[in-house]
């Protein structure tokens, strides 16, 4: 059997599928339903518990996949060699044989707050492209809007003019998901990231401090951390220290005694362990000119307690909390083929039908609620202040505009946040934002679901 290294090369992406999307194409095509116009619709249920709202993130990713969209002859090879499609139709391979994308892509720019039941995207094309691409969508768009969403939570209980620094490359799910992860928190508000292939990628300049193991390998060959302290600085003049692999206040207090005998500015210390309130003053007494950096599985949650507290803290390094937690639970749903519009009615999984529009209602900079509709009401025009939130972003497969940067992303998250009500901002028991579904998308629910089967006699 053809094998593939365990790591996803770009030119193999495009297999990054589940079985079922395959077989279902096959069937598709069996039925001589794979070219049937198709409208699928992403959203999330309900979000994290305590999520008051959540960041659209991953579109971008999204993008470059649809693009790159391509089954070469030895993903079918592959695929063939498994002996799974032995009865498949044999127009599938002619079907899959060198295919792209060709469809339409209407999403919700990144970087736009969104709530449960509200597409982030939509795909209208064939069925099966429509199918075959869903894992990958809702792998990259859950797990960026997750983090995106952490990273905004982060940035509004820390205030706009603290530090934040992403460092979770270590806790990430992979080593993709740390890729992705870096740039999600960075559109969701953070400054930069410790991850270097990351940064570079990114445009970025990656930022870091160092770790304990460089302080007690210098203090065990050269006699103490004043040493290692020294030996960074020949390197690298006035960066930033650790200065709890000890005794942070002896640390502190060094280091004090050689800002007052002329050392270089200190442009940071970094604590990464104890109680972080009393220590940061402690040390902010000791070095009063000096940043102080917080590490160490801190959270929206711990940085609030530690604001609270009256922490002597300038910035925050986030890893563990920011880039794993409760997901968000997106799910990518058939809400239309060939115009025919289609729901599912599962007890508690149910949704709605057709393609929709998300109207926000904005005054004064201010969002007021949103309107869930159809997107045909977009055409038959919302009230001025209404404003529809999901934009063409592909036509036939060819994007429509050049991506946003990553300024310009956490400029309009940090933009978005700012505009929803602070009940809904709060971190813990956040109100719910109002959401209405218009009655024209209710009118077309109650007349698409189906009637209870006959019972049989």
């Amino acid at each position: 059997m053809t094998t593939f290294p365990l790591s996803v090369a770009a030119e193999d992406a495009s297999l990054l599928t589940d079985l079922y999307q395959l077989t279902m194409t096959a069937c598709y095509v069996g039925e001589g339903l794979d070219q049937r116009r198709a409208s699928f619709e992403l959203f999330a249920r309900r979000l994290p518990a305590d999520f008051g709202y959540a960041i659209a993130m991953g579109l971008a990713q999204a993008l470059e996949y649809l693009e790159a969209f391509h089954l070469s002859d030895r993903h079918l090879d592959a695929l063939q060699a498994t002996g799974i499609f032995a009865h498949a139709p044999a127009a599938l391979w002619d079907t899959l044989r060198d295919a792209r994308f060709t469809g339409d892509v209407w999403a919700v720019p990144e970087g736009t707050a969104v709530f449960a039941h509200e597409p982030l995207l939509r795909i209208e094309a064939p069925l099966w492209q429509a199918q075959v691409v869903e894992t990958y969508l809702l792998n990259t768009l859950n797990y960026q809007t997750l983090v995106a969403t952490r990273a905004a939570r982060l940035r509004d209980v820390a205030g706009d003019r603290a530090q934040l620094l992403e460092f979770g490359s270590r806790r990430a799910f992979s080593p993709q998901g740390a890729l992705w992860a870096a740039r999600a928190a960075i559109a969701g508000g953070l400054d930069a990231t410790s991850n270097v292939l990351a940064a570079l990628a990114l445009g970025q300049k990656p930022a870091g401090t160092m770790a304990h193991a460089l302080v007690m390998a210098i203090a065990a060959s050269a006699g103490s951390e004043a040493d290692a302290f020294n030996a960074f600085h020949r390197y690298f003049p006035g960066a930033p220290l650790l200065i709890d692999t000890y005794d942070p206040l002896r640390a502190a207090r060094h280091l004090a005694t050689r800002q007052r005998q002329g050392a270089p500015a200190l442009a940071g210390v970094r604590l990464d362990s104890g109680d972080l309130a009393p220590l940061s003053r402690q040390v902010r007494d000791l070095l009063p000119g000096v940043p102080i950096l917080a590490s160490g599985d801190l959270d929206e949650f711990e940085i609030a307690r530690l604001r609270s507290a009256n922490a002597c803290i300038d910035g925050y390094g986030l890893g563990t909390r920011l880039v794993t937690g409760a997901p968000v639970n997106g799910v990518y749903k058939l809400v239309e083929i060939d115009g025919i519009p289609v729901m599912k009615e599962s007890a508690s999984k149910a949704t709605y039908p057709g393609k929709k529009q998300v109207f926000r209602q904005v005054r004064n900079g201010q969002a007021l609620g949103d309107r869930l509709g159809l997107q045909a009401e977009a055409k038959e025009g919302e009230p001025g202040d209404r404003v529809p939130l999901l934009v063409p972003v592909m036509i036939n497969g060819i994007r429509q505009t050049p991506p946003d940067s990553l300024a310009a992303i956490a400029q309009r998250t940090r933009a978005s946040v700012l505009s929803l009500p602070p009940a809904v901002r709060r971190v813990e028991s956040p109100e719910s934002y109002p959401v209405e579904v218009s009655p024209a998308l209710a009118d077309l629910t109650a007349r698409t679901q189906r009637s209870p089967l006959p019972t049989p006699r």
